[in-house]
């Protein structure tokens, strides 16, 4: 009997997937970049992402030079039914540029830029970061809103709406675009833009990336720059109560052109803090103006005068350094996971909630921000782009991030149980790009009340579902 059954299950066919038996040496026929194989000598670092909590194996991944290689690679899945998943900065929480056993389309790649100075525009391709953009839009004296990290990829950041220190000035990323080069899940290759394809412009502009593979934007700049006046303020946590009550404050009479944020944390090991509140909890107010120095010089006074700073290092520089001083708290290769609020206000039992819990994690690693939102955001109708919650005063992210992943369920406890207090004081939405995989419900609170529209949308360009590896709307 037992021979038998052995003698079956031999016989038994192996279950196979599309993508195992698919004829990859077929596709790197038809592409100019290169498709790689867990055989192939550097496949691991290719699936490597931002987030080291991520650890997914695809079949194979497509690194795309260009549009041809995308509308070959993304005609290749689709003929076969293999899964599909989008892959441009890599640096989003949720993992979503990978997943298992399927075809990567990797953009990061694809890092043309153009700027044309004379109409203050800029076009890229979806591999450009914010670095690489603010690079050569600062060498003609202009900018767009582009995130607080230069490590961020441009595109996720757009898709997905793109909060940034410009922001209450110039507005969210995708408030400044123009034009959107699309391959779409059929594999037609259109121009979105307010003219042609507006439906789709619309959801682009905050419905993250269920809508085909952006293959270029175009963004309308604005000047700034190259130098700013920005940098940060730090005080020992001991004084955090009295300052965010100042800061709660100050901020309402700020003009849209003082982009600010606050930032809990434990004292990096930096040679601008004295060294005897290295590896202690402090509070940060971090500020860029985006405006004439002298102005924001009067405007910052106040901020300047307050308390008594362990640290002030708000002084011109730069807008790109600027914009790299995230970069040493968020390296790539760390483990972390976010929950995020918006928040309709600092209220004083949001404050003494905040700080209650801000500094309880046991890495000192951790952090959490809360950016200020508002100005020009604020001044674009609720249903004119799929970003939703235009209204929110204040984002809130809380970010859990260590090394040793025996640590897990610590790190993730602290997280979610500051986001639990804090529920409280939340708008009931989330920003699209902070979210991790949370389920249906939160995915409905990112988009808001412009959910339903861009499920329509999605009816209209990708019925089938093809691009699901995101904070996905589902067809239905």
């Amino acid at each position: 009997m037992a021979t038998k059954r052995a003698t079956t299950a031999a016989a038994m066919p192996v279950p196979t997937t599309p993508a195992a038996s698919a004829p990859w040496n077929t596709l790197q026929d038809q592409l100019r970049g290169e498709v790689l194989l867990p055989s192939t000598p550097g496949f691991d670092a290719a699936r490597a992402l931002w987030n080291a909590m991520i650890d997914k194996r695809p079949a194979a991944i497509a690194r795309c030079t260009g549009v041809a290689d995308v509308l070959a690679a993304l005609r290749f899945a689709r003929e076969r039914d293999i899964p599909l998943a989008v892959r441009a900065g890599g640096h989003n929480v949720a993992g979503t540029a990978l997943r298992d056993d399927g075809l990567v389309l990797d953009l990061s790649r694809m890092k043309g830029i153009r700027v044309d100075p004379a109409a203050r525009t800029v076009r890229l391709q979806p591999g450009i970061l914010n670095g690489d953009l603010d690079h050569e839009t600062q060498a003609f004296g202009l900018a767009v809103t582009s995130g607080i990290a230069s490590t961020t990829g441009v595109s996720g950041l757009t898709l997905g709406g793109g909060i940034g220190w410009l922001m209450r000035a110039f507005g969210l990323t995708c408030d400044n675009l123009r034009t959107a080069d699309v391959v779409t899940a059929d594999g037609a290759f259109i121009t979105a833009s307010e003219e042609e394809h507006p439906d789709l412009f619309w959801a682009l502009r905050g419905g993250g990336g269920n809508f085909g593979v952006v293959t270029s934007f175009t963004f309308a700049l604005q000047p700034l720059g190259p130098t700013v006046l920005a940098g940060a303020i730090v005080f020992p946590a001991s004084a955090a109560g009295e300052v965010l009550r100042f800061y709660r404050d100050y901020i309402e009479e700020a003009p849209d052109a003082l982009g600010t944020i606050v930032l809990l944390r434990h004292a990096p090991e930096s040679p601008w803090i004295p060294s005897e509140h290295w590896r202690k909890p402090v509070v940060a107010i971090l500020a860029c103006y985006a405006g004439n120095i002298a102005e924001g010089t009067e405007v910052l006074k106040p901020l300047k005068a307050f308390g008594s700073p362990i640290a002030d290092i708000i002084q011109p520089k730069p807008y790109t350094l600027h914009q790299r001083m995230f970069d040493a708290s968020a390296p790539p290769g760390l483990r972390y996971y976010w929950k995020s609020h918006y928040l309709s206000g600092l209220s004083d039992d949001a404050i003494d909630t905040l700080l209650a819990r801000a500094w309880r994690t046991s890495s000192l690693r951790s952090y959490t921000v809360v950016a200020r939102m508002g100005g020009a955001v604020s001044r674009v109708a609720e249903s004119a782009t799929a970003f939703a919650h235009r209204d929110a005063q204040h984002v809130l992210n809380i970010n859990g991030v260590w090394t040793d992943p025996a640590e897990d369920a610590e790190h993730i406890d602290w997280t979610r149980d500051m986001f639990t207090v804090m529920e409280p004081f939340s708008t009931g939405g989330v920003y699209v790009n902070f979210l991790g995989n949370e389920g249906e419900e939160r995915v409905r609170a990112a988009y808001g009340a412009n959910y339903d529209r861009l499920v329509e949308v999605k009816r209209r360009y990708d019925p089938d579902n093809v691009f699901n590896m995101n904070q996905n709307i589902v067809p239905g």
